[in-house]
């Protein structure tokens, strides 16, 4: 008798456990309508960044569909750029720190390439972009097949902290990635790479590109500096971008860009983010990309986006 009440305490409270485990799950993964999450690192998932039922559907895929199979596997039978990790002063944070810096295979002084900076999101690294979205694999097929041309790819620390001994993994301060970072891009990464590289200097031959709360840097940064940048693409954005109307407060000068990319999946709980931009700009008539594919906020999302728009990069 002791032994089936023992069984029978022992299945309640076992049966209590999972429910309340279950009730944690769903309240992580769905958090209240309208709270504000941080965003997660992408393709890592993170309370409130779940994958979600799609919100909308599919847009511009016709033009930009899913990549081939196989796009960002890396082949023994291409050439392959050189990634580097290298080290600069930033007189604006005062101390020193990394980037990490592709140049197309056959790098050579004697010619000039364009520029693509290439932003992280929250609470990561310029490692999600060269190791989880293997966006220089992707480069070296590209470059292998003639369809995107040369250029050195550059991967900031987007987090102002910080430093070559500590890259801050994990760290969620948001404002980290505000006007500190922006003044160190502009006023110590781009000189710095314009003096080590032999990379063109003008704004036609710049760009700028990110992910998630690098995204938001891209946007708040490239749309401020049109006399920078001709070449912006900003992928999921986070709550850290500004609202639209302060972002584009004269939509006519946006005609300067070559090329204004805007995209995020369906399945991600940031969409209303890319979407309400989106909106914006339709509605004064700005032209630009818009991409909505069937992507959660993870890392396939940059990959298949970044595949597509370097291709569009430096063209006339």
């Amino acid at each position: 008798m002791n032994r089936a009440v023992s069984v029978r305490r022992f299945l309640v409270a076992s049966a209590c456990l999972l429910v309340a485990g279950t009730l944690l799950h769903a309240q992580a993964a769905s958090p209240q309508a309208g709270a504000v999450t941080a965003p997660a690192p992408a393709g890592r998932g993170a309370a409130g960044l779940a994958p979600v039922a799609p919100q909308a559907p599919e847009e511009g895929m016709g033009d930009f569909p899913v990549p081939p199979d196989g796009f960002n596997v890396a082949r023994d039978s291409v050439p392959h750029g050189d990634l580097k990790v290298v080290e600069y002063d930033s007189k604006t944070l005062g101390t020193r720190r990394i980037l990490r810096v592709y140049t197309p295979p056959g790098y050579s002084v004697d010619r000039k390439y364009p520029v693509l900076y290439m932003h992280h999101g929250l609470g990561n690294t310029s490692t999600e972009w060269t190791q989880r979205a293997r966006a220089p694999i992707i480069a070296d097929n590209l470059l292998a097949d003639g369809k995107m041309p040369p250029m050195v790819i550059i991967f900031p620390s987007g987090n102002a902290t910080a430093t070559v001994d500590d890259q801050k993994q994990g760290d969620r301060t948001q404002a980290a990635y505000g006007t500190a970072y922006e003044n160190d891009l502009l006023n110590d990464i781009i000189p710095f790479v314009e003096s080590r590289y032999s990379v063109f200097t003008d704004r036609t031959h710049r760009a700028i590109g990110g992910m998630s709360m690098g995204a938001g840097q891209t946007l708040n940064i490239g749309l401020s500096h049109i006399d920078r940048f001709a070449w912006i693409a900003a992928v999921a954005a986070a709550p850290n971008t500004k609202p639209a109307a302060e972002l584009i407060p004269e939509p006519a000068a946006l005609k300067k860009l070559n090329l204004l990319w805007l995209a995020v999946g369906n399945r991600d709980p940031l969409m209303r983010i890319s979407q309400g931009l989106h909106n914006y700009l339709r509605e004064h008539s700005v032209a630009h990309v818009w991409r909505l594919d069937g992507n959660a906020h993870d890392t396939a999302v940059m990959s298949s986006n970044f595949y597509h728009f370097v291709q569009k990069l430096f063209r006339e």
